[in-house]
């Protein structure tokens, strides 16, 4: 029997292939000011996986023009961004394990995605990616991921300790540590942290706790 009653899902890099598309039109959106802004757009992007894309907006401004950013000029980088991402991210690949998971265990624990992507854009892409019907609930920025997730225990009226969290990223990692849950990686972490390289043996994983 397992000891998880909830289970929380990040997005990019753990249910859908989207990273890559996501650090480009990053670069993208400031490749007028040059390569070495482009090589730190992509780094920081990268290093800070699951942050709120307007939290990114506002490290970048702060870098590169020296001052915050204002709200229309982050609503025209968000609108710039989908223009550029949106249509691919549609078409995204989902991941090994995902579909098959979802789809069996729907009905067995509570499932939920907190993401550091919009939460508009999120609850669009998972609808056509026909994702949305297995989650009791889709969440997206500009809420931080730790405040996701914590409304999310909180709801369920969980011990943290029964709650797992899946993400990609030190961002997710730091969210559950926060909030006291347990954590699985996707994508290789540092010791003492599990993870595997996809969902494809999350059910396995589950029931073992």
């Amino acid at each position: 029997m397992s000891g998880i009653d909830v289970i929380v899902f990040d997005c990019d890099g753990v249910l859908l292939d989207s990273v890559t598309i996501k650090t480009e039109t990053f670069c993208k959106l400031f490749e007028e000011l040059g390569p070495e802004a482009v090589d730190y757009v992509r780094s920081y992007h990268l290093e800070h996986g699951g942050v709120s894309r307007y939290a990114k907006f506002e490290h970048y401004f702060k870098k590169f023009h020296g001052r915050s950013i204002t709200e229309d000029e982050s609503r025209a980088l968000d609108q710039k961004f989908n223009q550029l991402a949106l249509e691919q991210l549609l078409t995204t690949p989902i991941l090994p394990g995902v579909k098959e998971f979802l789809s069996a265990h729907q009905d067995t624990w509570p499932l939920y995605v907190a993401s550091g992507a919009p939460d508009y854009e999120l609850k669009i892409i998972l609808n056509k990616m026909k994702l949305d019907q297995h989650f009791k609930g889709i969440f997206g920025s500009p809420t931080p991921k730790a405040q996701l997730l914590a409304d999310i225990v909180a709801s369920e009226q969980a011990d943290p300790q029964r709650v797992l969290m899946i993400g990609d990223s030190g961002t997710d990692l730091d969210a559950a540590q926060s909030v006291g849950t347990r954590f699985l990686g996707v994508g290789e972490f540092p010791s003492p942290i599990t993870w595997m390289p996809d969902l494809t043996g999350l059910y396995a994983h589950v029931q073992s706790l």
